[in-house]
């Protein structure tokens, strides 16, 4: 693949595979978008909005794509990345985008032409789906983490480098369990405390024009999150269902000592132990922190 210009392949036509679309057509990456979603209204709704050049079955997408994008639910991903790769050319690359890889990576183990699979998790996204959702710039400045990668081959590790360069990402490496484990923790944990907080003021707020009246910036900042697909994240939360209830027993462990301190109305203690948890303002700031 000497060329300039790749054929790239998209399955799932939503925010992350639209968007993808959009920016590696508009860097000229792509030559030429291919794409194919089992929802045949968000199909001809991304052909529509020129987010694909051409809309395909299965079979031809998987063939004439230089590269082969699953932009799918990780639970469908699973059953479809056995397919596309049987029936990819020899020379063809394939990556997911999903946000859990240990299985996906231990399927594709399985796989005789595992060497043209890329396992990738871009750390990008909004709370909105569907191909209107996709904008270009999606995953500019953000990271995309590869995993398990002495399995793929070096021509596919740098045909996604240069990929991942092209969307604005920097690229990390990491094994597919750590991965896991890691994003249980800040990714994971996050999406089910945002649905549980939407969960909760739904239940005591009977009039819900006091939401929208009293509802801060804190608020919905904390909450957005809780607006994402749940045909996205349930899969999620049932694939890495065993890094996630660790990391929730800890949060809830944490929540019911807060409950005890505001109990107690012991203020100096209160504020001792936010101050403590401030210290998250440095780690994401980048600083190094000796705790």
């Amino acid at each position: 693949m000497a060329r300039e210009e790749f054929t790239v392949g998209i399955i799932g036509l939503g925010l992350m595979g639209g968007s993808a679309a959009l920016k590696l057509k508009e860097e000229r990456f792509a030559g030429k978008i291919l794409g194919y979603d089992i929802d045949q209204d968000h199909a001809r709704e991304a052909l529509a909005l020129k987010i694909v050049d051409e809309v395909l079955v299965l079979d031809e997408l998987c063939y004439q794509s230089d590269l082969l994008i699953l932009a799918i639910p990780v639970n469908k991903a699973l059953l479809v990345l056995p397919e596309v790769m049987a029936k990819i050319n020899p020379y063809s690359i394939v990556i997911d985008l999903g946000s859990t890889k240990q299985r996906i990576c231990k399927l594709a183990n399985t796989l005789q032409n595992r060497g043209q699979f890329v396992a990738c998790h871009p750390i990008a996204g909004t709370e909105n789906t569907g191909p209107k959702a996709a904008f270009a710039s999606l995953f500019q400045d953000k990271v995309n983490i590869i995993c398990d990668k002495e399995n793929s081959t070096t021509g596919a590790l740098a045909l996604i480098t240069r990929m991942s360069e092209t969307l604005g990402m920097r690229v990390k490496y990491m094994d597919s369990a750590s991965h896991d484990r890691h994003i249980a923790y800040v990714s994971h944990l996050s999406h089910i405390t945002s649905f549980m907080l939407g969960k909760t003021v739904l239940e005591v707020e009977n009039d819900e024009a006091n939401i929208f009246d009293m509802a801060g910036s804190g608020f919905a900042s904390t909450v957005r999150l809780a607006k994402s697909s749940p045909e996205m994240w349930a899969p999620i939360f049932k694939e890495n269902s065993d890094n996630i209830l660790i990391v929730l027993d800890r949060y809830i462990n944490n929540l019911n000592k807060m409950r005890d301190l505001i109990e107690q109305g012991d203020e100096e203690d209160l504020t001792q132990t936010m101050k403590d948890i401030n210290i998250i303002r440095s780690v994401l700031d980048g600083e190094q922190v000796t705790r």
